[in-house]
């Protein structure tokens, strides 16, 4: 069962990263910043993503992160799955059907992102950096999250990738969606207070429980 919600998850998420885009209307942070890397090093996009995935890997487990199958498998699959449905979603025909495809997906992408992480078989590489510093600081997920994409952002931009309107739609939005689908999926308390570790089953030691600071002041 907990299998099938991580491929699920994963498969997702890569719907949503397809329709982001073939709508358009921008390059996500972190394809900016693989495409940056690519402009100034001999690496190709697909083995910059992979390189960066195992440099966050490898310092998200100083932070005390365990890399756990869920984290091969959304280095590995989420490519695949985009290679297989990518020639079969059509580019959006302007700008507003642009924004069709593209605001929904940002909602998929944070609810799959709660769903394959409360599978408990680990983090994405992304995801396991974005828990463990919101875990060491006491910041919001929603708070960390967006720092992270938006540093990608910057650094994928100074190097020469690609952005737009759909960049920056991305770099703000899927903080608060991460958020939400971590919350959903009861990843989060709702509560200003943080759950209790020992509330958690022993298989989610690979994910730690998120403090959510200010949420009783409505802060997501």
């Amino acid at each position: 069962m907990r299998s099938a919600q991580l491929l699920l998850g994963l498969f997702g998420f890569a719907v949503a990263i397809v329709f982001m885009i073939q709508s358009h209307l921008g390059l996500g942070p972190w394809d900016a910043f693989h495409v940056g890397i690519s402009l100034w090093t001999p690496l190709s996009i697909g083995v910059a993503s992979i390189v960066t995935g195992l440099v966050i890997v490898a310092g998200s487990a100083l932070l005390g992160v365990r890399p756990g199958i869920g984290t091969v498998a959304n280095m590995i699959l989420i490519g695949v799955f985009i290679d297989l449905l990518l020639p079969r979603v059509p580019v959006a025909d302007g700008w507003l059907m642009g924004l069709v495809y593209y605001l929904p997906a940002l909602a998929v992408i944070g609810l799959c992102t709660g769903m394959y992480i409360a599978a408990r078989m680990g983090s994405g590489p992304r995801d396991g950096l974005m828990l463990a510093v919101a875990e060491r600081t006491g910041w919001s997920v929603q708070l960390v999250r967006t720092i992270i994409e938006l540093s990608a952002l910057g650094a994928g931009w100074a190097m020469g990738g690609k952005v737009g309107i759909g960049t920056i739609f991305f770099a703000i939005g899927v903080g608060p969606s991460a958020q939400w689908g971590l919350r959903l999926f009861g990843m989060i308390p709702s509560s200003a207070r943080p759950a209790p570790t020992g509330e958690l089953p022993a298989a989610a030691d690979s994910v730690p429980p998120v403090p959510v600071r200010g949420a009783g002041r409505g802060a997501l």
